[in-house]
């Protein structure tokens, strides 16, 4: 019975002894894990130059956009153009049909006619009574009733004529010319469509665009910061410093032709908290279109940027970090602000880093403070245009 206690024991005390040296061979391994020297890719930061882009959506308007109305009362006659055609200032657009007004021309024809015959008969008594008064065969009297009389005659052939000139206007107003070079637009009346002054909806309007005025709003934190660079001069010279901005259309294509931000609104929006800019594009070829909507974009030069790689960075509760190696090869984090826009595939760093600083820029979210590093490439961060 003795032995067989004895074997139990002797076996126990193997068993456990296998235990203590796997458990010994794993935490070994486990320290040497935790030694282990990781190769990663790490990136030198510079100062550099740098260009930010902003985009904001805009509204494109023609420089001149001119509501063709009637000043009179009749049914189109004739529509000499067509929507979207090329127009020049003083060309014929519509020709409106009111005969009364043909008759007013007449009738003020016919009047002039009359008090013309008038005014040449009391012409004729007014040169006969004179020798009649010089001989004393009548009294000065009747030669001064007739003077009056042929004064009466030539106001009402005066007012005669006005009322032509008034009839003639009121008939040139039947054909309705461009004021200005421009586009035609949307054609809502046809032939025979009865307008008026009082019409609501114009004949057509026509677009000068060759140059477009496009409109766009900025935060008022930009607006703030667009000043504060320019404290010592106006805002008017501030916006004249401001670079040439793009014209993105939509279809994505960049115009080929950069404009000029010429002016701003005087208030800011307190809904939106944000104030109108308006920027002057040339567009002499006709492109781009009243109406039509697009993107600016605006660039904002970074003479000292420190640029780090989106790949580069992590977050943590709402937070930015980067492992940045330090001299004794070990991994370090550490928490980042950035910019709010990207540059291509980077951000730029407002403060945490600075130039020389070595940071991984792979697989950083499995890199613990204090591990181990061996540096195997030193990256560059490509080239932002």
């Amino acid at each position: 019975m003795q032995p067989i206690i004895i074997k139990k024991i002797h076996f126990f005390l193997i068993f456990l002894s296998i235990i203590l040296i796997s458990g010994c061979v794993g935490e070994a391994k486990d320290i040497e894990n935790d030694n282990e020297v990781k190769d990663v890719n790490i990136l030198t930061l510079k100062s550099e130059q740098a260009n930010q882009y902003y985009d904001y959506p805009a509204s494109i308007k023609g420089q001149q956009n001119v509501e063709i109305r009637p000043k009179i009362d009749g049914f189109i006659e004739q529509i000499l153009i067509d929507e979207g055609a090329k127009v020049k200032k003083g060309q014929l657009l519509f020709k409106i049909s009111n005969p009364m007004y043909e008759q007013e021309v007449l009738s003020a024809k016919a009047s002039i006619e009359r008090f013309q015959a008038a005014v040449n008969t009391a012409r004729m008594n007014y040169k006969k009574t004179v020798p009649l008064v010089e001989k004393g065969i009548i009294s000065e009297y009747e030669l001064e009733a007739k003077d009056l009389d042929l004064k009466g005659k030539q106001a009402e052939l005066e007012e005669a004529k006005a009322r032509l000139r008034n009839a003639k206007v009121n008939l040139s107003y039947t054909s309705i010319f461009s004021p200005s070079n421009g586009i035609i637009g949307t054609l809502p009346f046809k032939i025979g469509s009865l307008v008026s002054s009082s019409s609501p909806e114009p004949l057509t309007v026509v677009s000068d665009i060759s140059n477009v005025h496009v409109y766009f709003s900025i935060s008022e934190k930009q607006y703030l910061a667009m000043i504060e660079e320019g404290k010592n001069i106006s805002l008017e010279q501030s916006i004249a410093k401001l670079p040439q901005v793009e014209l993105i259309l939509q279809n994505g294509m960049v115009y080929p032709q950069k404009g000029k931000i010429e002016t701003s609104g005087g208030l800011i929006n307190s809904t939106t908290g944000s104030i109108s800019l308006r920027a002057e594009f040339p567009n002499e070829n006709g492109l781009i279109r009243s109406g039509s909507s697009a993107t600016i974009r605006m660039e904002k030069p970074i003479s000292d940027a420190i640029l780090i790689p989106a790949k580069a960075t992590f977050e943590m509760q709402g937070n930015k970090f980067a492992i940045m190696l330090d001299q004794d090869n070990k991994a370090k984090t550490v928490g980042i602000e950035v910019s709010d826009l990207p540059i291509g595939d980077s951000f730029v760093v407002v403060k945490g880093l600075k130039p020389g600083d070595l940071i991984v820029t792979e697989n950083v979210g499995s890199i613990k403070d204090g591990d181990l590093l061996k540096p195997k490439q030193n990256e560059k961060i490509a080239e932002i245009k």
